[in-house]
C-alpha cells in the first residue's frame, strides 16, 4: 500500500490532535478533580487550540506506523508530547524568558491573559501531558507506558528542553561567568532546547511500535539530525523571515545577541549546515525502505518551512 505523504499524515494527525485536545481540555471536571477553573481552562485552550504544525505528534505517529502501531495509542501519546510543547511555548514567551508578544500570529498567552495565568496554564499543560501518557489508552502494557513517561520526562527536563532553555538564557549573558559561544556549545544547547523533544517523539513512536534495538538506533540518528535541522531552519527564519509569515517577531536573535549557527557562520553557512543535516537525516532511514518515506518527507518539510 502506498505510504501517505508527510503533509497528508500531518494534516490527518493535526485534525485528530485538535479533536483530542478539545476533549482533554474540556471545562468539565474529570473523575478525581474537584473543579476546573474557567479562566485557566480558557488559557490552556488558547495556547493549545490556536493552530500549530503538530509536527511532534505527526513524527510520533509516523514512526509508530513504520512498525505497525496504529489506532488511538500513538495519537494519545502525541497529545501528551504536544501538551509539553505547548507548555514550553507559554513559558518561553514570558517576559522573564524570551519576552515575546506574538505567537502564531496572535498575542502570546501572557499578553492575552496575564503572566500568572500563563505560568499556571503551562504548569497544568505539563501535568495533563503525563496524566494522558500514563493512561491505558496509550498502551495496555504498563511497562510500555512507564518507558514512554521516562522518555518524555528526560527530554523535557533538566538534561533536555528545560536545561537547554537555561543555556539559551546564559548565551545572552544574563548570568555572570556563563558563556555559550563556541559552535560545540551552541549545538549542545540547541540539541537540548529544541532537539530533545523532537527526538523523544521519534523514540516514543519506536517504543509503541516495538522496534528492534538496531531500528531504534537508526531512528535516533535520524531524530538527532532532524532536531538540529529544525533549529537551524528556525534561526534562518528569524534572520530572514517576515513577521507576518513566520507568525512571531523576527530579528530577535541578533538583537538579543543570541548564540546561533547563523551568528557563527552567517546565513549562507547556516543554510549549508541545514542542507547537510537534512541529507544526514534522510540517509539514516536507508534501511527502512518505503515504510520510512513519510519521515524522509518530514526532513524535507522541516528544511523548507517558512513559519
Amino acid at each position: 500500500m502506498p505510504q501517505p505523504s508527510f503533509e497528508e499524515l500531518r494534516a490527518d494527525v493535526a485534525r485528530r490532535i485538535e479533536e483530542g485536545l478539545d476533549e482533554i481540555l474540556s471545562p468539565k471536571a474529570q473523575p478525581g478533580e474537584a473543579a476546573r477553573p474557567p479562566r485557566l481552562v480558557e488559557a490552556m485552550r488558547y495556547v493549545m487550540l490556536g493552530g500549530g504544525k503538530r509536527l511532534r505528534p505527526a513524527l510520533l505517529v509516523g514512526a509508530a506506523r513504520m512498525f505497525g502501531a496504529e489506532g488511538d495509542g500513538p495519537l494519545a501519546a502525541g497529545l501528551a508530547i504536544e501538551c509539553v510543547h505547548g507548555y514550553s511555548l507559554a513559558h518561553d514567551d514570558l517576559p522573564a524568558m524570551d519576552d515575546d508578544d506574538l505567537r502564531r500570529g496572535r498575542p502570546t498567552a501572557h499578553r492575552a491573559f496575564d503572566e500568572a495565568t500563563a505560568i499556571l496554564a503551562g504548569d497544568a499543560l505539563q501535568t495533563i501531558a503525563f496524566e494522558t501518557l500514563a493512561g491505558e489508552r496509550v498502551h495496555a502494557d504498563a511497562a510500555v507506558r512507564v518507558e514512554l513517561v521516562l522518555t518524555l520526562a528526560r527530554a523535557a527536563g533538566l538534561g533536555g528542553m528545560a536545561g537547554g532553555q537555561m543555556l539559551d538564557l546564559a548565551a545572552e549573558g544574563r548570568f555572570d561567568g556563563a558563556d555559550v559561544r563556541s559552535e560545540a556549545d551552541i549545538r549542545r544547547m540547541q540539541a537540548m532546547k529544541t532537539g530533545a523533544l523532537i527526538e523523544a517523539a521519534i523514540e516514543m513512536g519506536a517504543i509503541l511500535g516495538g522496534a528492534s534495538p538496531a531500528a531504534r538506533d537508526a531512528l535516533r540518528r535520524y531524530a538527532r539530525a532532524l532536531g538540529a535541522a529544525f533549529q537551524v531552519a528556525d534561526d534562518l527564519l528569524d534572520a530572514e523571515g517576515a513577521t507576518g509569515t513566520v507568525g512571531k517577531k523576527t530579528g530577535k536573535d541578533a538583537a538579543a545577541g543570541k548564540a546561533t549557527l547563523v551568528a557563527v557562520h552567517g546565513v549562507d553557512g547556516a543554510r549549508r549546515r541545514l542542507e547537510a543535516l537534512t541529507a544526514e537525516a534522510i540517509g539514516a532511514l536507508e534501511t527502512f525502505g518505503e515504510a520510512a518515506e513519510p519521515l524522509r518527507c518530514a526532513a524535507r518539510f522541516v528544511a523548507a518551512r517558512d513559519s
